[in-house]
């Protein structure tokens, strides 16, 4: 639900670019974006430090943006932040000793060490490439098509990683038996071994 959640300012940020331009949907994100935070407040009672920053970089962004009239400094938001993320993945276990995504996930799944360093290499190459994708698109395709990508590209991107971690996570995860019957018909279970 709140991966829904977190990408309605987004959309809100496509249909105000094809409604009026940049300047409104720069508008549009400065506004969608603190109302995701009380949305999210009032669903969980808490506010994630990547909701939280995002938050805070749409709004610089776009009021550097609006304040100049240059459509520039909200179209890096995403690179800046996706760096502002990869950092923080990669510096999280110097800091305290578990890494970020152990930190994030480590309630719902328990895996070893070494496992949990690979998951977090794996987030740190993903922001780092969705940020240098988004400087690549920006300086190579019109803004219309920037737009486009920042829907689409990155939603797709996003939900392609997410599956293929889901799928490595599943082959990593402790395998259970399927129910109690095959429980005890593990041989393992049998004789108290």
């Amino acid at each position: 639900m709140q991966l829904i959640l977190d990408f309605l300012p987004v959309i809100a940020f496509f249909v105000a670019y094809k409604l009026g331009g940049i300047y409104l949907a720069t508008k549009t994100l400065m506004a969608a974006m603190p109302l995701l935070c009380l949305v999210t407040w009032l669903r969980t009672r808490k506010i994630s430090g990547m909701l939280l920053t995002s938050t805070v970089l749409a709004l610089a962004a776009g009021g550097v943006t609006l304040a100049l009239h240059d459509p520039m400094f909200v179209k890096w938001k995403l690179t800046l932040l996706d760096g502002i993320f990869a950092l923080a993945f990669l510096v999280a276990p110097y800091l305290g000793g578990k890494t970020l995504v152990e930190r994030v996930m480590g309630s719902n799944i328990t895996l070893e060490p070494r496992q949990w360093r690979i998951l977090n290499w794996m987030w740190v190459g993903f922001f780092l490439f969705t940020a240098s994708i988004n400087v690549y698109v920006l300086y190579h395709f019109s803004e219309a098509a920037w737009v486009n990508f920042k829907l689409y590209g990155t939603l797709g991107l996003t939900l392609v990683f997410v599956v293929m971690q889901a799928f490595w996570l599943a082959d990593k995860l402790p395998k259970e038996p399927a129910n109690a019957e095959d429980s005890a018909n593990d041989p393992r279970q049998m004789n108290g071994s």
